[in-house]
Order: structure tokens, then C-alpha cells, then sequence
């Protein structure tokens, strides 16, 4: 009898150090429940929580990436064994890659074990914040099953191929054979405009190749320039406010457009332009490609109009300033002769304080068409600049 005992006190042991089983690849059972809470970076990419190795990290959703990325920086800090080596694709210009083996990934209701992962340099300037993100999560993790983003209540889940939560407009949604990215298509000035990336690792509303832009633009449109910021650095877009674009069959009013440059990523990947999450935030939106479809539900945001700069100044919050990182074409700020490097420190008297990019002092440079704004150089002299509506 203390034989038995012992073998079973033994046995029990055994059991309770045993190594838990894998958990298998794939959504839980519960996936549905399993909402992933996000926040909108400065440059309006969804960043979110995962594991990766076990260790929380940040990361953006990017649906415009065909493989999944990780940071150089965290890759080399935590001795990840790099392979290979290369150059991919990416806004602004090519970047260096390599690749790496993670042990799992786990994010909301989805796991992967042993997952091949691109490594790139992941700058802040690509999201806009001070704060870099880890990783990209892209089309080989996701594509499987259904992407339900919610931009009202700031969360999204995964679902299983097939599921509709919801019911709205519906568009074409497909994986590209050559790019492996979401792609879909838009009507513009009365053109079907395809294959679009569907991108929610973009912040803007819609880019567009400049020979697509040429094709669909409406007459005599008032265009400006901007700056955007990708993973191979910044670029200057030309920008427009189209007055209607059309999703499937749901109308979008008064959406802003980018044009890239001849040449520019767009072409050098084929395709007429992106979907950015500017445009998605509209919407609750459903992106299934294995079911062949985008579905569109009106949000908060459906409505409203776009921001417009009315000072024609893009600026980056640093500690104690604001650095002007482009003068917009045709705007108050080229006719004040503004330049790029000018640094601002005060605002009708009020200085800049790290706690400014949540302020109600930031709104300044979208402010009311003729209202006066003095700005302090950071050098000791002051200019005035009259707001208008340009573009």
C-alpha cells in the first residue's frame, strides 16, 4: 500500500511539472470575444499590444506589408539570430532587410507558433510619435480570417472566413497575386480605380499614383503638397479635396487625395494607389479576402469633413518648439516666406510645452480662415500669419 502511495504521490509530481501542452496554431474558440483594444498613432496608424516571444510589444496593423515585421533594434536586443538579407519596397524609397525566426506571436484570439518574420528598421517618423513601435503585422498573420476594425469604439478582432457581424456596403476585397497585399477598388469622377492597397499601416485617406490621379482627377481642383513619412523616409505629395469617392456602394463626400510623384511607389509595385486608414476611420469596417469582400458600415466619422491646413505649415513637435517640416504649395505660410528648419516657440504668446501635441493650443494651424496668429521664432523675432482655406 505505501508502495502505491508513493507511486502515485510520484506520478502526481510528474503531472504537475510537466510541460503544458503547445497551443495549437490558429483563432480560439472564443476569438470573437477576444477584442484587441488600439489607439491612433500621430501619423493615424492602429497601434495595439501583442506578444511576441512571450513579451508585450507595440505594433501597427498593416495590411500593406505582405510579411510581418520586426524591428532591427528589439531583433539585435534580445540576440535574435538575423538570416539572409535583401531590400523590399516601401514608401519613400527601398529599405534593407533581413529575416528572422520568432517562437510565437499572440494577439487577441490568435496564435502562431514559429513564425518567419521580415526585419527592418522600424523609424518613429513613420507613425508620427516619439514612441517606436516593434512591429508591422501584416497580411501573413491576418489573411486567413475575417478583420473586423471598429474605429468608434477603438478596438478590432479576428473571425473566422465567412463571419459578418454586421451588414453595410460591400466592395471587392482580394489578395494581390503578385504583391501579396489586400487590394480593392474605388469609383473617382465617374472611373473604377483598381487594384487599390488596401493599407491600414498608411494614416492618409486616399494616394494615388500620379498617371491614376491624371485619369479620375475632377476640373480645375485646387491642389496643394504635403509631406508623408514611410519606412524608406519622407516624400512630397501633391493634395487635393476630391468631392465624392465611391466604396462598393457606399458614397464617401469630400475626401482628401494624395499624389505621389512620377515613378513613385505606387508604380514601382504596380498598382493605382492605396486606401489608407484616413479613409477607413469612417467606417466599422470588415476586411475578408477570403470571402472576397470590404464591407463598409457608417461611423462617427462618416460625415465629417476633412481637416485642412489653413496655415500651410506641417510642423513636428519637439521638446520646447515646433519645427516646420514643409511649407505647403500656395499657402499663407509660402506667401509669408516661411521655410523649412524655422522653428516656432511661442503661439499668440503661449510657449511650446511638451504636453502641446494634446492641446487645444495644437488646433492653431487648422484654425478659422482670417484669423490672425502671431508666432514667436524660436530666434527672438515674431511673425504674424493670416489663416486661409487654399486647397
Amino acid at each position: 500500500m505505501r508502495r502505491l502511495l508513493a507511486l502515485l504521490f510520484l506520478a502526481l509530481i510528474a503531472a504537475t511539472h510537466a510541460p503544458a501542452p503547445p497551443r495549437p496554431d490558429g483563432l480560439s474558440a472564443d476569438s470573437e470575444a477576444r477584442w484587441v483594444p488600439f489607439d491612433l498613432t500621430p501619423g493615424n496608424q492602429i497601434r495595439f499590444s501583442l506578444l511576441l516571444d512571450g513579451t508585450p510589444v507595440d505594433a501597427v496593423l498593416d495590411t500593406g506589408v505582405s510579411q510581418s515585421v520586426v524591428s532591427r533594434a528589439w531583433a539585435e536586443a534580445h540576440k535574435l539570430k538575423l538570416h539572409g538579407g535583401g531590400a523590399a519596397s516601401a514608401i519613400g524609397g527601398p529599405i534593407a532587410t533581413a529575416t528572422v525566426d520568432a517562437r510565437s506571436i499572440a494577439m487577441g484570439g490568435l496564435y502562431r507558433g514559429n513564425v518567419a518574420l521580415s526585419v527592418a528598421s522600424l523609424p518613429a517618423t513613420a507613425t508620427g510619435s516619439a514612441r517606436p513601435i516593434v512591429m508591422l503585422v501584416g497580411r501573413d498573420l491576418i489573411a486567413d480570417y475575417a478583420l473586423d476594425l471598429d474605429f468608434d469604439d477603438h478596438r478590432f478582432r479576428l473571425l473566422p472566413s465567412g463571419r459578418m457581424p454586421f451588414t453595410g456596403a460591400t466592395a471587392p476585397l482580394s489578395i494581390s497575386p503578385t504583391r501579396q497585399v489586400y487590394v480593392s477598388e474605388l469609383i473617382m469622377g465617374g472611373a473604377r480605380v483598381a487594384p487599390l492597397i488596401v493599407d491600414t499601416g498608411d494614416g492618409a485617406s486616399v494616394t494615388l499614383s500620379d498617371r491614376a490621379w491624371q485619369f479620375v482627377k475632377p476640373a480645375a481642383p485646387l491642389e496643394t503638397t504635403a509631406l508623408a513619412y514611410g519606412l524608406g523616409g519622407p516624400i512630397v505629395m501633391g493634395l487635393a479635396i476630391v468631392p465624392r469617392v465611391v466604396s462598393g456602394t457606399q458614397i464617401a463626400d469630400a475626401v482628401e487625395v494624395r499624389v505621389e510623384p512620377k515613378g513613385g511607389f505606387s508604380d514601382s509595385v504596380g498598382v493605382a494607389g492605396r486606401i489608407g486608414t484616413g479613409f477607413l476611420q469612417r467606417y466599422r469596417v470588415l476586411l475578408d479576402a477570403r470571402a472576397g469582400r470590404m464591407i463598409l458600415k457608417p461611423g462617427a466619422l462618416a460625415d465629417e469633413d476633412p481637416q485642412r491646413s489653413t496655415s500651410g505649415l506641417l510642423l513636428a513637435p519637439e521638446a520646447d518648439r515646433l519645427r516646420v517640416v514643409h511649407v505647403m504649395r500656395g499657402g499663407p505660410g509660402a506667401a509669408g516666406g516661411w521655410q523649412t528648419g524655422d522653428t516656432i516657440c511661442w503661439v499668440d504668446g503661449t510657449p511650446i510645452g511638451p504636453d502641446y501635441p494634446g492641446s487645444a493650443l495644437a488646433g492653431w494651424s487648422t484654425g478659422t480662415p482670417g484669423r490672425i496668429v502671431t508666432l514667436g521664432l524660436c530666434d527672438g523675432r515674431t511673425r504674424d500669419l493670416t489663416l486661409q482655406q487654399f486647397y
